[in-house]
């Protein structure tokens, strides 16, 4: 039986409320505030009128305010907006707030790429590699409650994967009226899960998505997959010079930590979240061997101090580049307390093995590197364990058109969202020694080839026997041009996830 008549069937039986404590299903919720359903008649107004200027068009949609158009290059017009969304999608009447998004356009004939960045939206006009390969438009969403995306004040109880994906509902619905060929979504780490939580929901919104390393912690208890991969990843002889490295910024803890708190105290940093310098500085040494496989290459373990023989001043500028010498203090993590709230809350966060530094902590390591800790303690958090489990089952039994892309040495590719028997035109592809930033360009060409054949049949530019062709002959990947410098900065930016 296929995904889209399972859909049929199972939409004439009762919808159980599921992962949200309760939030109704997707239909009942997803036009509040006025957002215009699909195929309605309009009317005559800027909003429909192809012949009428992208800028004019977009500021007709109700609920869209332009407040700024950048430039960029001749076949492109960026644009930066806001977007009048529910506070609460269940309960419109609370209230609303503005959610920024930008939109770079390149033509009505042209398939759209809605991209989830899962956090602050970036400004300046840049491409993901889904919008190169098919040379689309792209419209770029902010995750609620990251600033300025923020309702005041802030309950922080709407803050969870079903509102978001209900935003991103009612902004592509509204969109649809001017960019009217298909629609793909696409997002990385963060963002990749964000994609997918997003079709979870509204299943039908887009015709694929592409999401790029993506974890998938449906058990928050279970570290066995994190210790696994620390046990294996890589070569034996980089990892015990990761750990040993990672060892020696605590026997030299005295010397180091109070260049630490010196330094952070020249930045005016603060520790109120975290608690005390000395708890943030213990914190990013746990950091510093997962952020060196997240964003760095194993060909890089030729750059890890030697513990025996480093200097402090080498050490400490090793540590400055995995965890950052600011990085744990209240004014870093204020950036990122809707990504930690999400975690404590449903995403989960990792934990794994650190028995070789049980003697030199000074805290108990769960409990520090919880994503408890990073919340400010004035916001509760209750964990929601349901609601990643509904997630992962929907992509096993019913989830359509999904690629996920995930690199062979990303930490948070050891728990990746794997396929059922009920997934439907659906792939998982591994870049071999690949970190965080792996997408299709660097799979082997083969695979690559097979990726972006699909990529464009999903996006309405060939068919199933032209993507077979395109797969055995492998096809470039848009080279990053000076349009996409922002991106690529983007991609290389220290998120947590």
């Amino acid at each position: 039986m296929t995904t889209t008549l399972r859909r049929l069937l199972v939409s004439t039986l009762l919808i159980p409320l599921l992962a949200f404590g309760g939030l109704a299903a997707p239909a009942l919720a997803a036009d509040a505030q006025g957002a215009p359903e699909a195929g309605a008649a309009h009317g005559r107004s800027p909003a429909d009128d192809p012949n009428a200027d992208i800028k004019d068009r977009l500021a007709a949609i109700p609920g869209v305010t332009v407040t700024e158009e950048k430039p960029t290059d001749a076949d492109h017009r960026y644009f930066i907006a806001t977007y009048t969304q529910p506070i609460d999608h269940l309960r419109p009447w609370l209230g609303t707030f503005q959610q920024r998004f930008s939109l770079l356009h390149r033509g009505y004939d042209r398939p759209t790429v809605f991209y989830t960045n899962g956090y602050t939206l970036g400004t300046n006009p840049s491409r993901t590699e889904p919008t190169r390969l098919v040379d689309g438009n792209q419209v770029s969403i902010e995750y609620r409650f990251f600033t300025p995306s923020r309702p005041e004040p802030a309950d922080w109880s709407k803050a969870g994967i079903r509102q978001q994906a209900a935003d991103s509902h009612r902004l592509v619905t509204a969109l649809k009226r001017i960019y009217q060929q298909e629609w793909l979504s696409t997002g990385a780490s963060k963002g990749g899960m964000s994609s997918t939580y997003y079709r979870r929901f509204y299943p039908d919104d887009v015709a694929g998505t592409v999401a790029y390393v993506a974890p998938n912690n449906t058990d928050v208890n279970d570290y066995a997959a994190y210790t696994q991969f620390f046990r294996t990843v890589g070569t034996q002889e980089c990892r015990d010079r990761l750990n040993a490295a990672q060892r020696e910024l605590l026997v030299r803890r005295d010397r180091l930590e109070a260049r630490y708190v010196a330094d952070n105290k020249a930045a005016g940093s603060t520790f109120t979240t975290l608690g005390t310098p000395d708890r943030a500085y213990e914190a990013g040494v746990l950091d510093v061997v997962w952020a060196f496989w997240q964003y760095s290459l194993e060909a890089d373990c030729a750059k890890v101090p030697v513990a025996a023989t480093a200097t402090d001043d080498e050490l400490y500028a090793w540590f400055d580049a995995q965890s950052g010498i600011t990085g744990n203090s209240d004014q870093s993590l204020a950036k990122y307390t809707a990504y930690y709230y999400q975690a404590a809350t449903e995403l989960g966060a990792p934990f794994f093995d650190v028995s070789y530094l049980k003697d030199l902590l000074h805290y108990d390591y769960k409990e520090l590197y919880s994503a408890r800790s990073y919340v400010p303690k004035e916001i509760p958090t209750v964990f929601n364990p349901y609601a990643m489990p509904d997630i992962d089952r929907w992509v096993k039994r019913e989830g359509e058109r999904i690629m996920y892309v995930y690199g062979g040495n990303d930490p948070w590719g050891a728990k990746p969202f794997r396929l059922g028997r009920g997934s439907e035109d659906s792939y998982v592809y591994t870049v071999p020694g690949g970190n965080h930033g792996s997408n299709i360009g660097k799979l082997p060409a083969e695979q690559s080839a097979e990726a972006t054949a699909k990529v464009l049949e999903w996006a309405g530019l060939g068919d199933q026997n032209t993507a077979r062709s395109l797969a055995k002959s492998p096809q470039a990947i848009p080279a990053f041009g000076p349009l996409d410098v922002e991106g690529q900065r983007l991609e290389q930016e220290r998120h947590p996830l």
